[in-house]
């Protein structure tokens, strides 16, 4: 898949988006880019899908946002990881990791 985003399995997103925002508070432009950058570009959010994302997990008080300005002066909406938020993303996070290895025994299974 050289060059190419890989689709998100669905409910990937909101694991994403809560592991990016454990590090610091970040502007919606910046959790894409550090996904991106961080998976060397496998993985992509699409504007649409990361903002519909970003409100979902704030009206789920997983994530509360605030008015600043961006590095380059612009205002922007950073977010940032609630307890709430915290304790979702240690449970999801050990879902994904349970089903990640599921997945993996399958594919490097040998033959019946």
């Amino acid at each position: 898949m050289a060059n190419e985003s890989m689709e998100l399995v669905k409910g990937t997103v909101d694991v994403l988006i809560l592991k990016t925002l454990s590090w610091k508070p970040m502007h919606g432009f910046s959790i894409s880019e550090w996904i991106s950058d961080t998976t060397s570009g496998d993985l992509g959010l699409q504007e649409g899908a990361l903002y519909k994302a970003l409100h979902r997990l704030e009206r789920k008080g997983w994530i509360a946002g605030s008015w600043g300005l961006s590095e380059n002066n612009r205002r922007a909406k950073y977010y940032r990881l609630t307890a709430r938020g915290r304790a979702q993303l240690q449970a999801q996070s050990e879902t994904w990791r349970r089903y990640s290895l599921a997945v993996s025994r399958v594919l490097e299974a040998s033959a019946l």
